[in-house]
């Protein structure tokens, strides 16, 4: 196992992106709309083994005020080896002086991330493209 980092999307294969989210899984998100959002990101890590991409993930910030980290996909197979620990350390790391770094979470996975000092915040909303869904994960809460 040749594992190297990268915190650029030069080179990034984005199908071979999309295959890592559906995997991972973190739904279906095409090759176009991920090289879109890791484009529009400020900060992301890229994991590969060779030349596959076995973990990724990425943060939005604008710079003073607010990070947001997001899409944190590890292949099933290199799950439970720490990658996705060090990704989000990377990425907390790379959002210093931020006055707030949030994200959210897959149902289940809140543990994970209180370990690398996450709290829940109380008082987040959100409107989502597909509610009723967004229900039914366990995304969001109508009461």
């Amino acid at each position: 196992m040749t594992i190297s980092w990268s915190h650029s999307i030069e080179g990034v294969d984005w199908r071979d992106m999309e295959t890592l989210y559906r995997l991972a899984p973190l739904g279906d998100k095409s090759a176009a709309l991920l090289e879109t959002v890791y484009s529009n990101s400020r900060y992301c890590c890229i994991v590969r083994d060779g030349e596959r991409i076995v973990g990724a993930g990425r943060a939005l910030a604008d710079g003073g005020d607010c990070s947001y980290v997001c899409d944190v996909a590890i292949l099933p197979d290199y799950q439970g080896r720490g990658i996705g620990k060090r990704i989000v350390e990377k990425l907390v790391e790379l959002s210093a002086g931020h006055k707030k770094i949030i994200l959210y979470s897959v149902p289940g996975k809140e543990g994970f991330y209180r370990k690398l000092g996450f709290l829940r915040l109380l008082t987040a909303m959100a409107i989502f493209r597909d509610q009723a869904g967004a229900i039914e994960r366990g995304h969001l809460s109508a009461d």
